[in-house]
């Protein structure tokens, strides 16, 4: 008899990237990457009506192209037991019933595309919303982000009511992928759960939206499946076998039970171009002060999971680099910088910087605050600001780790994982040393994807649950990040530092000045 395999497929901001697992052995046999077409649009669609600032779109064309492309190069001509998605969010797109985006008949309309999840220009409706109150904040802490599906719905509805009542789905994009690729609806409790207000035993929130209930859908839990592959993408891939698609889960979540993390105390954070911080907790615990979100069983089936985030954290570097480049390109620059920035001390520059170049989650919840560096003077060199930039990133995921520690929740272990936590060893550093704990990094790269074949894995049977299958197909080979206590006293004057330039209403005031200088609305 053949082998059989598990794929995972994680569906980033910029690209989606699949593995092919082997069933009996546990070994990562092959990996694809698919960058998106069109990547993410900004400022105008591709039919060229532009958008003001804040906004984030994407084609979900390039999902099913990502698919076709991935699928094949992976599954073509093997048998495929499971397939599980990872898929950014929030990030829904409206739809016809059929599963038809409303960018195909609409593409000269913003409102028809996906929202992807830095998407920001939808903070008014949060804020309203917010306001309004109601019990589906109790696990959110009260507010809502623009970086939900509710306040994206608000803002469509408001701003293009002919193509919100057209709109027969509102869905996010993972829930959408998955449809697709087996012709049954279902909408994953994960995205519900987080970022559409969804709750066991209520449901969604009534009367949020005119319309919206409407558009959703029945709402599965994560580790069962969504439906079979169909034949049409059968033949598309060359696909045999069950190839059963799990329930999607966020991107960011599906790492959870790929690091081995499937216990309460385990903290797993996802650096890719934003951050997300997971915190498994077997009690279910009030949620602390300024932390996002939680749920039971959106992460892992029985386990409580707080989540929250930093909503820049490489797009911080990569910006940076890329303004201001140190080398022919951008792996080039980030070598260079990585490498002078480990000659300084801590505090040597001088710098310390706010990490909210995409706005703020811990513990504001506001998109329209911005970066900050404050200390600079004729003697700062681009190297100095760099150096502060990767300590604003650390301070950061060090306030997110204070809010749960303040609110009572253990935090036992500490797992970094994704592209940085392999490719900056100094950043990881830095990391210990500003938390003052060790610091995991597992080895194995693509571990999003990996967990995505892990949750396909509890999905189509291959494991019973998702610690059998965590031991089979997860990383359990890391890397040890102690702290440097020497390290840590001069941060700790640092952080101070950031905290006070942070927690001051001045400099959010004078930031929300400023996104109003350059706010504008469609036309």
């Amino acid at each position: 008899m053949g082998e059989s395999h598990l794929i995972g497929l994680d569906y980033g901001s910029e690209s989606a990237r699949g593995v092919l697992i082997a069933v009996r052995s546990g070994a990562v046999v092959a990996t694809h990457t698919y960058t998106y077409t069109h990547g993410v649009m900004s400022s105008a669609v591709p039919d060229g009506t532009t958008m003001p600032s804040g906004w984030a779109l994407q084609d979900a064309s390039d999902y099913e192209e990502a698919a076709a492309a991935i699928l094949g190069a992976l599954g073509r001509g093997r048998t495929v037991r499971g397939i599980g998605l990872g898929v950014t969010a929030s990030s829904p797109l409206p739809a016809m019933g059929d599963g038809t985006p409303l960018s195909r008949p609409h593409p000269g309309m913003p409102h028809a595309y996906v929202k992807l999840w830095k998407h920001a220009a939808a903070q008014v409706q949060a804020d309203r919303i917010s306001a309004r109150g109601g019990d589906h904040l109790a696990d959110v802490g009260g507010r809502l982000s623009a970086n939900s599906l509710l306040a994206k719905a608000a803002e469509m509805a408001e701003e293009a009511p002919i193509l919100w009542a057209e709109a027969e789905r509102f869905i996010e994009a993972g829930d959408w992928l998955a449809w697709r690729l087996t012709s049954r609806e279902t909408r994953s409790a994960a995205f519900a759960a987080y970022k559409a207000g969804w709750r066991a035993g209520f449901g969604y929130p009534a009367d949020i939206v005119p319309g919206l209930d409407a558009k959703l859908g029945e709402v599965h839990p994560v580790g069962t499946a969504a439906g079979a592959l169909t034949p049409a993408w059968r033949e598309r891939t060359g696909i045999g076998g069950e190839a059963v698609v799990a329930v999607p889960v966020i991107d960011s979540h599906t790492v959870v039970p790929a690091t081995g993390a499937v216990e309460g105390g385990t903290l797993v954070a996802a650096l890719g171009t934003s951050a997300v911080y997971l915190l498994l907790d077997d009690v279910g615990r009030p949620l602390p002060t300024g932390i996002e979100g939680r749920t039971l069983g959106g992460v892992v089936p029985g386990l409580w999971c707080h989540e929250a985030g930093q909503a820049a954290f490489g797009d911080v570097l990569g910006w940076f680099v890329r303004a201001f480049p140190r080398g022919a390109g951008v792996e080039d620059s980030f070598a260079n910088y990585d490498a002078a920035a480990a000659a300084l001390a801590p505090g040597e520059a001088g710098v310390v910087a706010l990490d909210w170049w995409n706005g703020n989650r811990v513990p504001h919840g506001d998109a329209r605050l911005s970066g900050l560096l404050a200390g600079m003077t004729l003697r700062t060199t681009a190297v100095d600001l760099y150096r502060a930039l990767l300590e604003s990133l650390c301070f950061g995921a060090r306030a997110v780790v204070d809010r749960f520690t303040d609110g009572g929740l253990p935090v036992e272990r500490v797992v970094m994982t994704s592209g940085l936590s392999l490719a900056s060893p100094l950043l990881m550093q830095i990391m210990a040393d500003v938390l003052g704990r060790d610091v995991a990094v597992p080895r194995r790269a693509q571990l999003t994807a990996v967990g995505g074949a892990i949750h396909a894995a509890v999905s189509c049977g291959v494991a019973r649950d998702y610690g059998e299958a965590a031991r089979r197909f997860g990383a359990w080979n890391t890397i040890l990040y102690r702290p440097d206590p020497a390290a840590g006293a001069r941060y700790d004057t640092l952080y101070r530092a950031y905290r006070t330039l942070g927690d001051a209403p001045a400099t959010r005031d004078a930031m929300h000045v400023l996104r109003a200088a350059t706010a504008h609305q469609i036309v």
